[in-house]
């Protein structure tokens, strides 16, 4: 199995694990970094990016699922370091709209944490309405909670991206993909997307879809759970379409690598800033 890219030697049974999972079969291909005090100390890729075998190379990207709520975090978490943005207030103070349905006391706090009750939409969306995010946020401001705001978490695998998105656009103008390009992506030099421009297309991995869950058919269909997933149904072969890679979704569609991704989370290890660009202060990183 052939390994790239460089490791420091400390850091060689990373290097050595990496692999593992290769000879393991339980990778295709993918890649890892690992930074310490801003610096890389680790940063390798191996395997295919796709069922033709093409290798994966250094530039190649993926959609990292979740991964992108992290970088939806640091979005909102630079409002609020700017003064731009209580996590304290109403979400109706940033978008009237959105106190329809008994949903004046949900606050910004409360989509931050996966507690606003809003995990999957109310009535269920198609998958092609998820890329109309404006649409989507006028469902959201309309529907109701499915249970009290603040008072217990449930994951909003979806929808809070959505949710952060239309907050931020509110306050600032831009979408949460424009946003995140300006203010973090360009200035640390991250390939990281949130929309993904057609020309980076050639270098997107593809991802294999998972084995069937049988926990997910044993749930009560009746339950958040259950209505969460069926709200909008996904599966990993969307990522492979056009539409998908260009739409902003905040919470799932993001692509990069593991390179981007420790670089943007390497300035919130190293109290909002690295390489002399600052997203936030370190009051607000702790």
């Amino acid at each position: 199995m052939e390994i790239h890219g460089t490791y420091a030697d400390a850091f060689r049974p990373v290097r050595d694990r990496f692999e593992q999972n290769f000879l393991d079969g339980l990778e295709a291909g993918a890649s890892v970094a690992v930074t310490v005090d801003g610096a890389p100390v680790v940063d390798l890729w191996a395997g295919a990016a796709g069922p033709d075998g093409a290798p994966w190379q250094r530039d190649t990207i993926a959609n990292v699922w979740s991964s992108t709520k992290t970088m939806a975090a640091v979005c909102m978490l630079m409002l609020a370091d700017r003064g731009q943005l209580d996590f304290d207030a109403p979400v109706a103070d940033y978008w009237p709209e959105f106190a329809q349905n008994g949903k004046q006391g949900v606050l910004v706090r409360h989509v931050m944490s996966h507690s606003a009750g809003l995990s999957g939409f109310d009535p269920p969306i198609r998958l092609e309405d998820l890329y109309d995010r404006r649409g989507v946020a006028a469902s959201l401001a309309r529907q109701a909670p499915w249970w009290e705001p603040g008072t217990a978490s449930g994951y909003h695998a979806i929808t809070q991206g959505q949710l952060q998105g239309e907050i931020l656009e509110r306050i600032t103008g831009v979408s949460m993909g424009e946003f995140f390009r300006r203010e973090v992506a360009e200035p640390l030099g991250a390939d990281f997307h949130i929309g993904l421009d057609a020309a980076h297309d050639g270098r997107v991995a593809e991802l294999i879809p998972p084995a069937p869950d049988p926990a997910v058919e044993e749930l009560d269909p009746n339950s958040i759970a259950a209505r969460t997933m069926a709200s909008c149904p996904l599966d990993a072969t969307v990522t492979r379409t056009r539409d998908w890679r260009a739409a902003e979704i905040p919470a799932a569609g993001g692509t990069g690598n593991a390179r981007s991704i420790a670089r943007i989370h390497s300035a919130l290890a190293c109290g909002g800033a690295v390489d002399g660009v600052r997203l936030m202060s370190p009051e607000t990183v702790e």
